[in-house]
């Protein structure tokens, strides 16, 4: 039988995501057994012209992590699209827009300010800022262009299957390789490597469903290894996270930040934790509600830390 064609792309994102894909240590050499690496830039010496000179659909599954911020970014989705038979939204940051997302939360300008004239470490006497087009002695230099709204990667282009995680865990990782060779897959759009369920419904702590009357960090409380973090004020995403993960951050004494996303049928995770949240609090006046709430830091990051750009809100109103 011959081997897959296997590409995987490192867009907008920090690279975890490759490397958790290096995390399934020895199974490595199973993948190699099952699929050539045809484009994998962070990994081998590959160029953007190998991957036009493809026919299109010659390549059978390509992972792309990250989510859209640059022009190139955009040109690398709609190539490696034409280029390939099943595309997969690998990440939080190509599944919902991830941390890069937050940047939704300011304008391009702002941040262009904020980087290049005013952080502390800045020298930059000219005020000189990135252009798409520069003159220089050899001829005109081009970088990418610079975007407003970072993008998840199907509001760029179509995508065949979605895998959440920052990063996904090894395990989850396997599983999604098995099924591509195997052609085991479920139908388009389906979250591969991710359970139904929530993280609550993995996590081994105890509820006891007690109300909170306030709010703590871990930087400054230290919680009990036994009892649900929430239950002890302690912010945990658990209650509108999609499972699957193995509730990894919960065993290791962290609340769940929510990066493997909503679970099927949430709108808007944000709203959906907002909801939960409201749920838990134990008071019976405005003034007492307020002083539990102001205890949240940066409610809006800390209730869709990985997905403002796949929420309802999508970016800061221009």
């Amino acid at each position: 039988m011959a081997k897959l064609k296997l590409a995987a792309y490192w867009a907008a994102s920090c690279g975890g995501c490759d490397v958790a894909i290096l995390d399934v240590h020895e199974k490595i050499l199973d993948l190699a057994a099952a699929a050539d690496i045809v484009f994998w830039p962070i990994a081998m010496d590959f160029k953007y012209s190998d991957v036009e000179a493809m026919p299109d659909g010659y390549i059978d599954v390509t992972l792309f992590n990250g989510a859209i911020r640059t022009s190139e970014n955009e040109h690398l989705a709609h190539l490696l699209r034409a280029k390939s038979k099943t595309l997969v939204a690998f990440g939080s940051c190509a599944h919902l827009g991830g941390i890069p997302g937050l940047a939704n939360l300011f304008t391009k300008e702002e941040i262009f300010k904020r980087v290049y004239h005013e952080v502390p470490s800045m020298a930059n006497v000219e005020k000189t800022e990135p252009q798409p087009k520069s003159a220089a002695p050899e001829g005109e230099l081009t970088i990418p262009e610079f975007y407003n709204t970072v993008m998840t990667l199907d509001q760029v282009v179509d995508v065949d299957y979605y895998v959440p995680g920052c990063p996904p865990p090894p395990r989850q990782i396997w599983s999604v390789v098995e099924a591509i060779v195997s052609g085991k897959l479920p139908p388009k759009g389906a979250v591969i490597g991710a359970s139904e369920k929530t993280q609550c419904d993995e996590c081994p702590r105890k509820k006891q469903e007690k109300k909170i009357t306030g709010f703590k960090r871990l930087a400054t409380a230290q919680p009990d290894p036994d009892i649900c973090f929430l239950e002890q004020g302690f912010l945990c995403l658990g209650p509108v996270t999609r499972g699957g993960c193995d509730a990894r951050c919960m065993t290791s004494g962290v609340p769940c930040r929510g990066c493997f996303g909503p679970p099927d049928g949430v709108l808007d995770m944000g709203a959906k934790a907002i909801s939960a949240i409201a749920s838990v609090i134990e008071a019976k006046e405005e003034a007492e509600v307020q002083r539990i709430i102001d205890q949240i830091p940066d409610p809006l990051r800390s209730f869709n830390r990985f997905g403002i750009p796949a929420s309802l809100i999508k970016r800061k109103v221009l």
